[in-house]
């Protein structure tokens, strides 16, 4: 059974994922406005957020931004907003994974189970994978680049686990969808993108000058340590 807080302003839509997730096993609680989310997964840490973005006193993703401040506790978005540069500025800002409204209480429950489940997978004993001088702690969530810690979204820090774990193997963008994303592949190339884009930048490399993440063209993006250094 999972702790679930639920941040959802409208009451009708409160209430019936309350039960929907009630009669699936999970022990729900639930907050009304972004400040009442924030003190509820702060002080009693609940196993995953629920957070919709429409919130009365602050927008959800201006939340969710403090939220990660302060905790590492697992986010899913639940929105009516579709367009695709605003959720993948809501992955970036720290959410897990997202839902567009509406949808049934049982798609939102295999999302919680799935992202619970990916993440119970990296605190197990997996050990840490180690690519020239790049190292990646699925335990402690922690990627370390020449002795550097690298400030990661939990989305880039599961993008680059997943290709650290198959370094020197050219993995697929649909693959990184299905494994990273949790999602059907639907031409979500842009998302892998923005999100490698993001990642190379931290990585102190670009497409054009690449040291660990190598395009290759029309198959996908393998991870390989540096020929020789930097």
């Amino acid at each position: 059974m999972a702790q679930i807080l639920i941040v959802e302003d409208d009451p009708g839509i409160r209430g019936a994922l309350i039960r929907g997730l009630t009669e699936r096993g999970h022990a729900v609680d639930s907050a009304p406005t972004a400040m009442a989310g924030l003190e509820h997964a702060v002080g009693r840490r609940p196993d995953l957020v629920v957070l919709d973005l429409g919130l009365p006193d602050m927008d959800g993703t201006t939340m969710l931004r403090m939220l990660r401040g302060a905790s590492t506790v697992p986010v899913i978005v639940a929105t009516a907003r579709d367009d695709e540069t605003e959720i993948v500025s809501v992955l970036d800002a720290g959410a897990d994974d997202y839902l567009v409204k509406p949808f049934a209480a049982a798609q939102l429950d295999a999302r919680i189970r799935a992202v619970l489940r990916r993440l119970g997978d990296g605190a197990g004993a997996d050990p840490t994978v180690v690519v020239g001088g790049l190292s990646v702690d699925p335990r402690s969530r922690r990627a370390v680049l020449d002795g550097a810690e690298l400030e990661l979204t939990p989305r880039e820090f599961d993008l680059l686990h997943h290709l650290a774990a198959r370094a020197d193997q050219v993995v697929s963008k649909r693959e990184l969808v299905t494994e990273v994303w949790q999602q059907p592949y639907g031409g979500a190339d842009k998302t892998v993108d923005v999100h490698l884009s993001w990642l190379r930048r931290k990585l102190g490399e670009t497409a054009q000058s690449p040291r660990y993440l190598h395009s290759v063209r029309g198959v996908g993006i393998r991870l390989s340590a540096p020929a020789g250094p930097a």
